[in-house]
Order: structure tokens, then C-alpha cells, then sequence
């Protein structure tokens, strides 16, 4: 699991069955299955209203140029980025 937040402050933890984590309050995250198993994962949240928002989809809707200048990202990369949210499982 990925845990980002603003100004390059990232850190990346490996879990196995069983391990528990928790994400804090306002900071963006991303879960990669790196092994070569179906990952199940529960997500839980302490709100009363969930909100998503798809990294892919947002650096998609903003202007190219900026995610270029910023991020470095060749043109292969840009094309791959998605305006629509695309579902893990659908």
C-alpha cells in the first residue's frame, strides 16, 4: 500500500494475510497486489459519507501541459490515463 501526501511525502508498506493499516485522515493511497494471488482486502472508513477520487481520473481531467511540467510524464503515459473511473472488479 502507497500513502502520499503533498510536497513528495510518500511511504510504501508490504503487507501479508492478516497485517492491519490504516491511512490518515486527508492523504491519498493506493493498493497494488504484488503477489501472484487474488488479493481480498476490507477498506473501512470513519465517516458517514465515503468519498473517491481516481488519481488516474484526475491527472486525465487536468490540463496535459501541467502534469507534463510537473510529473515528467511521456506521451505514452498520458495516453494511458483515463477520464473515466475504471472499476477493479467490475
Amino acid at each position: 500500500m502507497g500513502v502520499f501526501a503533498s510536497e513528495h511525502n510518500t511511504r510504501t508498506f508490504n503487507y501479508r494475510a492478516g497485517d492491519v493499516g490504516t491511512v490518515p485522515f486527508a492523504m491519498g493511497h493506493y493498493i497494488e497486489n504484488l503477489g501472484d494471488t487474488p488479493l481480498r482486502f476490507l477498506e473501512m472508513f470513519k465517516a458517514t459519507r465515503f468519498q473517491d477520487i481516481s488519481l488516474n481520473q484526475w491527472l486525465a481531467l487536468t490540463p496535459p501541459e501541467l502534469v507534463q511540467a510537473h510529473l515528467n510524464l511521456n506521451k505514452t503515459m498520458m495516453r494511458a490515463l483515463r477520464k473515466r473511473k475504471w472499476p477493479v472488479v467490475k
